[in-house]
């Protein structure tokens, strides 16, 4: 009751140690919470490569995910089903889900069972960890994968999703983006219409995690007054530091936190570093060009090489950002929010630029160290790493399990 007064009142808490460490980390330490630790990372592009034929036991040359780099290393993975903006056109984002969907039954879980569990609740990710295997979860990126559906929203369900992005880049028809609030030919709803104030109810009847990464500020809080349940951002960062208008603000992290919510640290140098941001606003609109001539390749060798081509030449232009601006974000959270409501989400493999020295799970013992370092304890460290993603996903199960007497749902988009 304390922690959600002060958080109310905009009051910064923090029960993670905050003085430097001076005494020297010891390799068993870090050796420890990497056996011991559940890692959780919140969102994983990787799918968008397995849909199109790569096998994740394959050394991923141009990414950041493959099962020998996540292997003793990744406790659970909520693999992204994401569902570019694209296919609203014709109405394929459904057919798209499911695409992504059985990539990952099929392609990653099935097609790899001495490694992966698919899993859906938090004790199914605890018996992953015993079993020295990876819980392999999904999360839809994207709310028009729904498409305008309530019925699509709980097939989803069945078939294992266990959170939803209220948004992509793109507003839908129920919900605001942050990705075109500015664009003026965009029709907007300021926030969250009424059937998408229905679509989080629905989603808190069935125990699906409400994602706020993505979404405009006012849908941000439109999604906070109306769920009953914690919310999560699956991916994202802290806008105090790096202005990026994908992070949360301070205020919007006390209220994601003062409801029992999550921020997921997002990895991608736009999202940590303001110098690498600002450099990358130069010069942006004749990227876009370029960068929608290789698109339109008709080949798909030499398009898959122009785009190669042009994420190298943005890379080495600017530096990436670095392991001090992943430790800034993620001390500035448990500063902002309190150490049980922060989290790890890398967004890896849908960046194309990520801090070097964590740019992928078998680098994050590094990461441990330096959270250690800082001033942290094993037990604070185990909480950011998957302990409070752990007690959101209980804490979503046991809401829908009072709301199980409650009928479904049945409101019907009206354009």
């Amino acid at each position: 009751m304390l922690r959600h007064v002060l958080l109310v009142m905009g009051l910064s808490i923090s029960l993670s140690a905050v003085a430097q460490r001076t005494t020297p980390v010891t390799q068993a330490e870090v050796d420890a919470i990497t056996r011991d630790a559940i890692l959780i990372d919140t969102h994983n592009d990787v799918p968008s490569l397995t849909v199109d034929g790569y096998d994740i036991a394959t050394p991923n040359t141009k990414g950041m995910t493959d099962l020998p780099r996540m292997r003793g290393y990744l406790g659970a993975e909520f693999f992204a089903v994401f569902v570019d903006a694209e296919y609203v056109k014709g109405n394929r984002s459904a057919n798209r889900t499911l695409q992504m969907i059985d990539t990952v039954r099929t392609d990653v879980v099935a097609k790899h069972p001495n490694d992966f569990l698919f899993a859906t609740t938090a004790e199914e990710i605890e018996r992953a960890h015993r079993e020295h295997k990876i819980a392999a979860l999904m999360g839809i990126e994207g709310g028009h994968a729904i498409e305008d559906s309530l019925r699509l929203l709980r097939d989803y369900y069945a078939l294992g999703i266990r959170y939803m992005t209220l948004t992509h880049f793109n507003t839908n028809d129920w919900a605001d983006s942050q990705g075109d609030f500015e664009k003026t030919s965009v029709k907007h709803h300021n926030g969250l219409t009424p059937f998408g104030k229905d679509v989080v109810r629905e989603m808190n009847r069935l125990g699906m995690m409400v994602d706020i990464s993505h979404v405009a500020d006012k849908t941000f809080y439109d999604a906070l007054a109306v769920s009953s349940a914690p919310m999560i951002a699956s991916h994202s960062s802290c806008r105090a530091l790096t202005s990026f208008t994908r992070n949360m603000t301070d205020d919007m992290i006390r209220g994601l936190a003062a409801k029992g919510g999550v921020i997921n640290i997002n990895f991608g140098c736009d999202f940590l570093s303001q110098r690498y941001y600002d450099d990358s606003k130069t010069g942006e609109a004749e990227l876009k060009k370029r960068r929608a001539v290789a698109d339109a390749l008709k080949d798909p060798v030499a398009k898959q090489a122009a785009l190669e081509s042009l994420k190298k030449e943005t890379q080495t232009k600017n530096a990436p950002a670095t392991l001090d601006d992943l430790m800034a974000h993620i001390d500035h959270a448990v500063k902002i929010a309190g150490i049980d409501h922060v989290g790890i989400g890398t967004d890896f493999d849908g960046l194309g630029c990520v801090p070097l020295a964590v740019d992928s799970y078998n680098k994050f013992p590094v990461l441990t160290r330096a959270l250690l370092q800082k001033g942290y304890s094993a037990e604070d460290i185990k909480k950011i790493y998957g302990g409070n993603m752990l007690r959101v996903m209980r804490e979503v199960a046991k809401r829908a399990d009072e709301l199980k007497s409650e009928p479904a749902i049945e409101t019907a988009y009206k354009p």
